[in-house]
């Protein structure tokens, strides 16, 4: 690790995560290298080392700060001292992660690969961001829709964070996919990032109130 304050160290990590999320937008996960990385910053590859010492850390970071802007607009809503109906939560949410299509889609692709080849300590810091999206979430739940159990809850909270998982391959489709699913005679409609998280949610929801009557 580079012997350097902390404040020059955070700096440089932020500029190497920056580039790795530069060069995201335009490239896939398995094309990104170190080497590509190492062209966008002012760093060698030998020096991006001395920060991360995979790729996979640098997207794992990247991750990591996905969910803590996520977290920010979750602890919002949970802030708020409105009274919110079930429709405006599953809204507010919806609304949420359809700002953060970057990181529904870290999750939709190579999440395993991210955390396997991470040092423990960068995976332990990733996971408090990924925790502290657990404990907002349920305590959006747990705050405006009082009506449904502890019980309920959890049902809701382990349903909905897998469910994650699926939803940029099914908003954030490609032509040719597209043009596959025609030919493939596939009679299939397509839902935004908003839409297919905001009916999930709505039937989670839905059915916890119904279930607890």
């Amino acid at each position: 690790m580079f012997k350097g304050t902390p404040e020059i160290i955070v700096q440089r990590r932020e500029e190497i995560v920056n580039a790795c999320e530069q060069l995201y937008q335009t490239m896939s996960f398995k094309d990104i290298t170190l080497k590509e990385i190492g062209n966008v910053t002012s760093f060698s590859r030998p020096t991006i080392y001395n920060y991360f010492h995979t790729k996979e850390e640098i997207f794992l970071a990247l991750y990591e700060r996905e969910y803590d802007r996520w977290n920010a607009d979750l602890e919002k809503i949970v802030n708020s001292d409105q009274n919110y109906s079930g429709q405006q939560i599953a809204d507010m949410i919806a609304r949420s992660l359809e700002k953060r299509a970057q990181l529904l889609r870290l999750l939709s692709m190579n999440n395993y690969d991210m955390e396997e080849n991470s040092r423990e300590e960068l995976l332990v810091s990733f996971k408090r961001a990924y925790g502290r999206s657990l404990a907002n979430f349920r305590k959006i739940l747990e705050k405006h829709c009082s009506g449904i159990s502890g019980t309920e809850v959890d049902r809701i909270v382990y349903v909905f964070f897998p469910f994650m998982f699926g939803i940029y391959p099914y908003a954030e489709v490609t032509a040719k996919q597209k043009a596959a699913m025609t030919d493939a005679e596939v009679d299939y409609k397509y839902q935004s990032l908003y839409e297919i998280t905001y009916n999930c949610l709505i039937k989670l929801l839905g059915s916890s109130n119904q279930s607890g009557k």
